[in-house]
């Protein structure tokens, strides 16, 4: 069954890859939107609003409701309720039952990832884990960077639900595909809600989740800002920023997919430590090397967006083995998702209030870098940690 079980990963893979796709391509569609159903451009925005909060905040809940025995068909359910709403939303006659739509989407699609990765690592030795998980984050990179542009390439021929569409599809062809290859996963251990809860009162998880919080609210966070640094006058005055942001998801895939082997076999919190150093790094030679030269840049646009992507491959499978004995490592993911999301959005909040300031654009780099420093101390704590050796328990996957 081993070759079933790497299919299925491949299968949850394809599932991530429509996922990134939707998380990002309702931004480019909004122009389209507008005209379609008359309303303004801030209304229109709150379409990516409702699908980041529902897949930010809504995704813990209902993991942590699922029951234990219940984890492939949690899976299968959370993606086929993607898709529908994904199809519903192409379909959608006006814009309040599109919001409410993309909403569904984003608990679907939260829900989806969560599980999905957690599924990988059932199916897969301890020692492929990592491996396993890099593949599910390579997809999810892929479909952002690929798929985005693919899918709004359909819109502006056949018209933006011709997007919406190629996302349901894609997640179609996956659904099936799981449900034919993927093999029944082995129940996690019972628990009530509130024992669930718990998981918030454990230490070592909560330094996971707050290093992976301010690793986003610097990577994320700097990324909504790369164009007015790269138009700058003094840090690079480029005339289309759309080269830097290929790279810098270029480098995101990359990352995802590489850092697998390495995760299997360097211990987690000395991974995260290194890539939170190296994120810093690159974030704080970013204006000078912006400043030097409009190719030289690339090179850290490029090693910051690696480890950006590539930070969450040891992040989730440090969560899966700290709280697998507890049976919420799926739990410990969707509030892992939650905290990227919220990074994001304080980074996007605190980036804009630097800039309303009139401070300098270098100083967006520098703060960027300086949160980055902060979660590598932080992550600190994690390196001292021993953490119990039942933690390290791995069901086997089924044969």
């Amino acid at each position: 069954m081993q070759t079933a079980n790497q299919s299925s990963i491949y299968l949850i893979a394809l599932g991530a890859f429509s996922l990134g796709m939707a998380s990002y391509v309702t931004a480019g569609l909004i122009p389209m939107i507008e005209d379609s159903f008359a309303v303004s451009v801030a209304v229109a925005a709150q379409l990516v609003t409702a699908f980041t909060l529902a897949y930010g905040l809504g995704s813990p809940i209902f993991v942590a409701l699922t029951p234990a025995h219940r984890q492939r068909s949690g899976l299968l359910l959370a993606l086929g309720v993607f898709i529908i709403a994904n199809a519903a939303s192409a379909l959608a006659e006006n814009f309040t039952a599109l919001m409410v739509w993309r909403a569904i989407a984003g608990i679907g699609a939260g829900v989806y990832l969560a599980m999905g990765i957690g599924a990988s690592a059932a199916v897969s030795t301890p020692e492929r884990r990592g491996k396993a998980i890099a593949i599910i984050m390579g997809g999810m990179a892929s479909g952002v960077v690929l798929g985005v542009p693919l899918s709004l390439l359909f819109a502006e021929q056949m018209g933006w639900q011709s997007a919406l569409w190629l996302v349901a599809l894609l997640g179609l062809i996956a659904f099936i595909g799981l449900v034919l290859r993927l093999p029944v996963l082995p129940a996690a251990k019972t628990s009530s809600l509130g024992q669930k809860l718990a998981i918030l009162s454990d230490g070592h998880v909560l330094v996971i989740l707050t290093v992976s919080l301010l690793a986003a609210v610097a990577s994320l966070g700097m990324y909504t800002f790369i164009a007015p640094l790269m138009t700058d006058p003094v840090y690079g005055a480029v005339r289309s920023v759309t080269p830097y942001l290929w790279v810098w998801g270029i480098g995101g895939v990359l990352g995802s997919f590489l850092i697998g082997p390495l995760v299997d076999r360097l211990k987690g919190p000395q991974l995260t430590f290194a890539i939170m150093l190296i994120l810093a790094a690159s974030l704080f030679v970013l204006p000078l090397s912006a400043a030097l030269n409009a190719w030289v840049v690339m090179l850290p646009i490029a090693t910051w967006g690696a480890v950006g992507w590539a930070l969450q491959v040891p992040q989730n499978n440090e969560l899966i083995r700290a709280r697998q004995a507890q049976g919420d490592g799926n739990l410990a993911i969707a509030l892992n998702e939650s905290a990227l999301y919220l990074g994001s959005a304080i980074g996007a909040a605190a980036g804009g209030f630097v800039l309303l300031l009139q401070l300098p654009v270098w100083t967006l780099a520098a703060c960027a870098g300086g949160v980055a420093i902060l979660g590598a101390l932080l992550q600190t704590l994690n390196l001292r940690r021993q953490p119990s050796r039942v933690a390290e328990t791995q069901v086997r996957p089924c044969k």
